[in-house]
């Protein structure tokens, strides 16, 4: 890492009394800048900001987090809490027991380990790590500033802070992100596909053995343009209801989208044209999940499926810019980006048209000749001092707490998700070795996720390739925070392109190896179906 970026991070290089005074200085500017870019309650992040006497964080919801222990890995009976004065330990009811009785040992709410912040609210997605030195935050809350910016287009006289497009998706992060949470399709008549974007690519691969893009239209649609250069095209989606029943005869509807794109400028996409839809995912514990070695993923994968369970998790290898080498993907829809610094570089790249050193070319294709000619914001526009602030800021997003998690029907639908082979793929319990961050090291997690590729089957098919990745394979999405996304966004929106309009509608769409656990979900009686997706919203 460059030292200009470890003085980002850590500051360690200045003088004690100088580098609070630099931090002070960096918050205030931060919420300068958040003030043209951020929400009221965005803004409202930065009071909380300041600093106290104390170095713990505090929940936004309540005056201190209980203090809470981990249940060991090979506990069969209930987590315990070691609580505060006014946080009295949990008693388990007759239910309680007769379903621990039976369960697999579990998880209490400690899902980021001593990372995890205990809030429930709105602004449950954009905390920072529970354990983060005070001294820290400023540049947390920075690269939150960065992140909300609405980015403007060249030349302004905001020098650093323009080049936005010329062709873009959004014109800052939190606008596919917002409060760090999940985006979603259009659900108005005639709204912009604002938080959904959509991939293009053509057989072949590119030089780095990734996807090849359309040659009239690249790698991206950009809907959305600046002045003078015309944007490529619009995206619309329309959606047939596929009904169909549990076993005890309860209807259910399945709503399949088709994707239509129109008013294409540069003439028709390649006949052999291959798109991906792909909504923004929440942002909670990307540094965690950075930080589990290599060698835990790697074992996990079975892409022969050896053991013959039905499932064949395996890992995709993915060009990473700044070893100049292939190495694991963990990030996207695919794990088709090796680092948290690469996936929000190309982000900014594909979503908000801002280059990078990482990405120091625009993505205009030739036939475009007006993206070509238009003025950009600098080379790169996006420097690596504000990329590694943003870095900062994503990494150590911290994963919410489990709520509930002593909740006898919870507990019933923690056992029924592991009875039904969920777990096979969303693994409940991962840990962490060594990361440039101490506080996300040694810590054990519980994402529920392998990190690893997996056939989801021809009905969540995208056809599209991704490095390693086939146009039938999806990274196992972690769980984490599934339950609050309802609080955080305002909808409850699932898979990767929005399609499930509830977690119900999601479990019933998993295919390929995940099948048998949708057709187990199917024949289960109502109140087994119901304990489920209870537990899945504790998380």
């Amino acid at each position: 890492m460059a030292a200009s970026q470890l003085q980002i991070f850590r500051m360690n290089s200045v003088p004690t009394a100088q580098a609070s005074s630099i931090r002070w200085l960096l918050l205030v500017a931060g919420l300068v800048l958040c003030v043209s870019g951020c929400s009221d309650d965005e803004r409202d992040v930065y009071v909380t900001a300041t600093p106290a006497a104390t170095a713990t964080p505090s929940s936004s919801a309540t005056a201190a987090a209980p203090t809470v222990t981990e249940p060991p890995a090979t506990a069969t009976s209930s987590p315990t809490a070691t609580a505060t004065a006014t946080e009295p330990v949990p008693t388990a009811t007759a239910t309680e027991t007769e379903v621990v009785a039976t369960a697999t040992p579990l998880v209490g709410p400690l899902l980021g380990g001593e990372t995890t912040v205990f809030d429930d609210t709105r602004n449950a997605f954009g905390q920072p790590a529970r354990n983060l030195p005070l001294d820290q935050r400023t540049d947390f809350f920075v690269g939150n500033s960065f992140f909300n910016r609405n980015w403007v287009t060249a030349p302004s006289s905001n020098t650093g802070l323009d080049g936005l497009g010329p062709v873009f998706n959004a014109r800052s992060c939190s606008a596919c992100h917002f409060r760090d949470g999940r985006g979603r399709p259009p659900v108005e008549e005639g709204e912009d596909a604002l938080s959904l974007l959509l991939r293009l690519s053509v057989p072949g691969m590119d030089s780095t053995g990734g996807p090849l893009g359309d040659a009239a239209y690249g790698g991206q649609l950009g809907p959305q343009s600046v002045l003078g250069v015309p944007a490529e095209g619009r995206l619309s989606i329309e959606y047939e209801e596929m009904p169909g029943q549990f076993a005890d005869g309860t209807p259910y509807s399945l709503r399949a989208p088709t994707y239509v794109v129109e008013d294409l400028a540069f003439g028709p996409l390649d006949p052999e044209i291959m798109t991906s839809p792909r909504v923004g995912p929440f942002l909670i514990g990307l540094g965690l999940l950075e930080a589990v070695p290599e060698e835990t993923i790697l074992a996990l994968a079975d892409p022969e499926d050896a053991d013959g369970d039905g499932i064949s998790g395996s890992p995709n290898y993915v060009w990473d810019v700044r070893l100049g080498a292939s190495a694991l993907g963990r990030f996207g829809w695919k794990a088709n980006q090796p680092t948290v610094e690469q996936q929000n570089a190309g982000a900014f790249l594909g979503d908000i048209g801002l280059t990078t050193s990482l990405f120091p070319e625009e993505d205009c294709p030739d036939v475009q000749s007006e993206c070509r000619a238009a003025p950009n914001g600098g080379a790169p526009e996006l420097d690596d001092d504000k990329l590694a602030f943003v870095t900062f800021y994503s990494t150590l997003l911290a994963v919410p707490a489990r709520r509930d998690f002593d909740d006898p029907i919870a507990r019933r639908g923690e056992v029924v998700f592991d009875d039904i082979g969920c777990a096979s793929c969303h693994l409940p319990r991962l840990e962490t070795g060594d990361h440039r961050f101490s506080e996300l090291a040694d810590q054990v997690i519980h994402p529920y996720t392998d990190l690893l590729l997996h056939d989801m089957g021809p009905g969540l098919a995208d056809g599209r390739p991704d490095f390693l990745a086939s146009g039938n394979e999806w990274r196992t999405a972690p769980l984490w925070g599934i339950g609050l996304v309802e609080t955080v966004n305002r909808h409850t929106l699932f898979l990767h392109d929005g399609r499930a309009r509830d977690l119900t509608e999601a479990i019933l769409w998993h295919g390929g190896e995940a099948g048998a656990s949708a057709e187990a979900f199917r024949q289960l009686p109502v109140a087994d179906r119901d304990a489920l997706i209870v537990f899945l919203e504790s998380l």
